[in-house]
């Protein structure tokens, strides 16, 4: 197996109340008035522990089965037994597939009304954007995309330092992990070209997450890792980078530290 990024469950835990704030409400109601009437079958691709399907069943109309695809058996194992309810209050069907996107084909999209994700384009090859938007097309169904990093963050206050942590995160976003080499921030840029190429319809939005005191323990955890990929990235950020983390931390305690973080959602339909 390639090497693929590893995401705790506790992570996903953690940003879940965030992700459903940030989300565009407006393509999921757009992207429910394309499908068809009756019986309906999402695919989720890196699902992880099933956020979207909790997010999105409710405003679809059912019966609904969903198609729980990841690498990791043990979260999607996790996000079955969690469960959700479509628009109706019904509990929803669930399926799992364990497997790598690099090898989607439309044939793993079976009968599919609808194929979605979650914070997903940012931590893919091309090869595996290709794979996907290639699939999406030749089963010819709506495509939504949620929540990918597109790069930019605005701290509150601001600090001469902050361009210098975006710019070297954003380059760890696009590094070498093992034999793959991610697209990061610019995944939905990637996808959408492709869907456009395809002769499809495109829509986005721009799905910040807005951080505060009122979610200091996402916004810990959000900048602790933004910093370490950033320090880990480019080497000569690290002389500063104690101070830097120790301002920033103090800001958070006293509740005077905020975050925005850029993020955007794609609807495509052919």
């Amino acid at each position: 197996m390639s090497e693929v990024i590893e995401v705790s469950s506790d992570w996903l835990a953690l940003r879940e109340p965030e992700d459903a704030r940030a989300r565009s409400r407006d393509l999921a109601l757009e992207a429910a008035a394309l499908l068809e009437p009756g019986p309906i079958v999402i695919h989720d691709l890196g699902s992880g522990t099933g956020s979207m399907m909790r997010w999105l069943a409710p405003k679809l109309p059912g019966p609904q089965t969903w198609v729980l695809h990841d690498w990791n058996a043990t979260l999607i194992a996790r996000a079955a037994r969690a469960g959700a309810t479509d628009r109706e209050g019904r509990p929803v069907a669930i399926r799992t597939r364990s497997g790598e996107l690099a090898h989607l084909g439309s044939e793993h999209l079976d009968g599919a009304a609808l194929v979605t994700a979650s914070a997903l384009l940012d931590v893919l090859t091309s090869r595996e954007v290709g794979a996907v938007t290639d699939a999406c097309v030749a089963v010819g169904r709506p495509v939504l995309l949620s929540l990918s990093v597109t790069g930019q963050v605005r701290l509150d206050p601001g600090d001469p330092r902050d361009d210098a942590f975006e710019a070297a995160f954003n380059a760890h976003q696009r590094r070498r992990a093992g034999a793959r080499r991610l697209v990061g921030p610019t995944g939905v840029a990637l996808a959408r070209r492709r869907f456009l190429a395809a002769g499809w319809k495109v829509r986005t939005a721009a799905t910040p997450w807005r951080l505060g005191d009122h979610d200091r323990p996402l916004l810990d955890e959000w900048f602790s890792g933004w910093c370490d990929a950033a320090l880990e990235e480019q080497a000569d950020l690290r002389a500063d980078g104690a101070a830097y983390r120790a301002l920033r931390s103090s800001q958070s305690r006293r509740g005077a530290l905020s975050a925005e973080v850029a993020h955007a959602d794609l609807l495509a339909w052919p």
